[in-house]
């Protein structure tokens, strides 16, 4: 499944080519209203079509460069995994999809670079966490936004306590299984069976083998995981997460934990019901940005207005930038000029939404974006940018 992650939105922001089509629709997981989606897609197509012909494309020029998109008009395995909206990315040499968690409006931009401002709230304040869904039986490590879930391929991870077991008796000459026979009740002096000593065989589920075991994991996470500050979700039943716990060595572990078995969940059922205990994290670093800003206003390290924050994000000076979900302004930039043109609508190629613009150029220079609630934006505005100087 073509989920978005902060690696792709990398890679659309960078794009720049003569024709950038951006479609974005709302979608629907199952029903009858799949059926829909076929012909918004392809309505849509031909707008984008008209719009290229008009901006002075040859016809059959447009048909060429947006048949991938009818072809994902025809393609029911594509209807089949659909979920709340879809956004779609085509150039003359690029054409991604995604499925997004979140409904979209209908909306077709042809312009030098893709629209991006709708995507920003999946990764802006939601984040990357990680879950480590674990049992006796199996250990998954999951990378997860609100939007996206990825199983990360383990290395120098055991992926279930029999493999640790075995591998932690190779490795400890002291801790190797050892036998001796004994009569067997009821019979006579000859049956005999061995009896085995140490881990790994008939008593895995002893709590210190699940504490080695768990600790064979914490040293894999810890390799894993050593550049990121991002929360780690534990998933699995209570037994087995307590005594994980006393092995974790990962500062960024949740207090609240998924419980029950999650063997018997997918990474995304597993993704979705973790979000909900990472949520307040996201919502912290975002107060957090709100109070760190509070202190500039008045000082000329601030504004609030678009015409300032589109040279200002393009030359690199944006640290920090709120913008209102849904706020638009459409208009032109010119970098020679360093100047703004407002206009009223997108008529031209060269016109695009300049909240979008801002929001891109000051992830591309390094700055954090916020796309927060209107009523969450400091100074009651529609945007509000701290200027690194």
């Amino acid at each position: 499944m073509n989920l978005l992650t902060r690696e792709d939105l990398t890679t659309l922001i960078k794009k720049r080519d003569d024709i950038c089509i951006s479609i974005y629709m709302p979608a629907f997981r199952a029903g009858s209203e799949t059926r829909q989606g076929r012909i918004r897609l392809k309505n849509l197509a031909a707008e984008a079509e008209a719009r290229l012909i008009k901006s002075g494309m040859r016809s059959p020029n447009a048909k060429k460069l947006l048949d991938p998109i009818r072809k994902l008009v025809l393609d029911n395995q594509f209807w089949q995994q659909q979920r709340d909206g879809l956004a779609i990315f085509l150039s003359a040499d690029m054409f991604h999809y995604y499925y997004l968690p979140v409904k979209v409006d209908e909306f077709v931009q042809i312009g030098r670079r893709f629209h991006l401002k709708p995507l920003l709230p999946l990764l802006s304040e939601d984040g990357l966490f990680y879950v480590l869904a674990l049992s006796q039986n199996d250990v998954r490590v999951l990378q997860c936004t609100r939007a996206s879930v990825k199983e990360i391929t383990l290395d120098n991870i055991p992926h279930s306590i029999s493999e640790a077991l075995k591998y932690d008796d190779y490795d400890d000459p002291e801790r190797q299984v050892q036998t001796h026979s004994q009569n067997l009740p009821g019979t006579n002096n000859n049956s005999e069976i061995a009896m085995f000593h140490g881990h790994g065989v008939g008593n895995d589920d002893s709590k210190p083998n699940i504490l080695r075991y768990c600790q064979m994991i914490d040293r894999g996470l810890r390799e894993l995981l050593r550049n990121e500050d991002s929360p780690l979700v534990l998933a699995g039943v209570d037994f087995i997460s307590s005594i994980y716990r006393e092995a974790n060595t990962y500062a960024y572990l949740t207090d609240e934990a998924l419980p029950g078995n999650p063997e018997i969940l997918s990474p995304e059922e597993i993704k979705t019901l973790a979000f909900p205990l990472v949520e307040h994290y996201f919502h912290k670093a975002e107060q957090e940005a709100i109070t760190y800003y509070g202190p500039f206003k008045g000082t000329g390290r601030t504004t609030s207005d678009i015409c300032e924050a589109v040279p200002a994000a393009f030359n690199g000076q944006i640290e920090l930038l709120f913008m209102a979900d849904g706020a638009e302004q459409w208009g032109k930039f010119d970098p020679h000029q360093n100047k703004v043109q407002i206009s009223s609508a997108a008529a031209e190629l060269e016109d695009e939404d300049l909240y979008d613009f801002t929001a891109v150029q000051t992830i591309l220079n390094g700055g954090t974006v916020y796309v927060v609630a209107p009523d969450r934006v400091p100074d009651d505005q529609s945007l509000a940018a701290l200027l690194r100087y």
